[in-house]
């Protein structure tokens, strides 16, 4: 027996503040977030342009914040008995923090006077929040929760792969109520990684799927739902926002870091989601849109395999555009986004959009939002190494 899989609550926070309202006045009117980032020097940085909130806060914070809104919203009282699921790599200033004050580094010798012995036993302590596992370990303590704990750590479709998890324990029975969480904040070490691979925008403006783009910008971006079985959520008289009726994941292991040029990768995700869904419409998607040379052409590709004579029918955007890259992060707050645009009946756009790349021929709702009745909608995320993956949403 399948069980039905509802989404009862949800917190979300960006570069644009906390809630359903900021992402509404932000995402879905189609302004950028991107501004100077104040948290830590740029200067020996390809860019110093992010979709910030400013100031640095513990990811566990921002985690168990986003975490907390969420149970809030679906009536969840502590002591459940719940699954929580966390898409993370850690929290990156932790191990910065640690080594910059190691005795020896080059940053040490001119920062002697800066951190007192007190101060190293701080960091050390702290450097065990690099680890993800701890990080869904922690989020579970706040939370007064009872169950598995688990991190998802393949990049940027982690927390898109906790949710695909989190409906398999509810559709097979193993669990009725499950928790998934995803947060990512700007700090130094991806900012150099994805410089030196010349991913970063050289202009300050993420522009997918359009001729004259040049690259991703990253983002701060954090998010929790909470996933009940049909049973938990009638049980308790929760209210439903949505229903999650397909999932799917894939791998085109086809390039490190580039996907498969036709989004084979994408395809068989989606696929696979839609097939639990139980039929192919979609009627809107939102896209993993990175504004790179090779992702947008090769989505598109995909898009056009996957709905065939249908493609240029089925609005598309990529929301990145406005929130930036928010890595591991980006399915949670992408499926929250996309939950929005099928209750409030709007579809956020791509904003900045320009000349279109002759290689990219959907309909990527340019610039502004659009009204539409939408019922079921899909998001896909991709990551390096080629992992892919594909979540169907649909009016409760």
């Amino acid at each position: 027996m399948t069980h039905e899989v509802l989404l009862t609550g949800f917190g979300v926070r960006t570069a644009f503040g906390t809630g359903a309202d900021a992402l509404r006045e932000g995402v879905f009117d189609g302004n950028p977030a991107f501004a100077p980032i104040t948290r830590f020097d740029t200067g020996p940085y390809r860019t110093g342009l992010a979709a910030t909130w400013g100031g640095a806060v513990p990811l566990r914070e921002v985690l168990a914040d986003v975490a907390g809104a969420a149970v809030a919203m679906a009536g969840l009282p502590r002591g459940t008995e719940a699954a929580v699921l966390v898409g993370t790599a850690g929290d990156f200033t932790a191990l910065t923090d640690f080594w910059r004050n190691t005795p020896g580094s080059p940053d040490h010798a001119a920062e002697t006077n800066r951190a007192a012995e007190t101060d190293r036993a701080a960091e050390t302590d702290r450097a065990v929040e690099t680890v993800p596992g701890w990080q869904a370990a922690a989020l579970g303590d706040a939370l007064g929760v009872r169950g598995t704990r688990l991190a998802f750590t393949h990049a940027c479709v982690a927390s898109a792969g906790a949710i695909a998890h989190g409906c398999q324990l509810i559709a097979s029975g193993r669990a009725d109520v499950v928790i998934c969480a995803g947060a990512y904040l700007v700090e130094e070490e991806n900012l150099a990684k994805f410089g030196s691979g010349f991913a970063l925008s050289r202009d300050g403006a993420v522009r997918p799927f359009c001729a004259d783009r040049s690259g991703l910008l990253l983002g701060d971006g954090a998010a929790a739902v909470v996933l009940e079985s049909a049973g938990s959520a009638r049980g308790r008289g929760a209210r439903a926002l949505g229903a999650l009726t397909g999932w799917g994941a894939a791998s085109d292991a086809h390039h490190i870091a580039r996907p498969h040029p036709e989004g084979t990768g994408l395809v068989t995700a989606a696929r696979r989601a839609l097939r639990r869904a139980g039929g192919p419409r979609v009627d809107y998607v939102n896209a993993h849109g990175t504004a790179t040379k090779s992702n947008d052409p090769a989505e598109t590709r995909g898009l056009h395999t996957l709905f065939g004579t249908d493609a240029p029918h089925v609005p598309v955007s990529s929301t990145k555009s406005t929130t930036g890259h928010l890595l591991e992060a980006s399915g949670v707050v992408e499926l929250v986004i996309t939950l929005l645009a099928l209750r409030d009946g709007v579809l956020p756009p791509t904003a900045g959009f320009t000349e279109r790349d002759p290689a990219c021929d959907l309909d990527y709702v340019p610039n502004r939002p659009h009204k539409a009745d939408i019922r079921r909608a899909l998001t896909v995320n991709a990551a390096f190494g080629g992992a892919n993956t594909a979540l169907i949403v649909e009016r409760a």
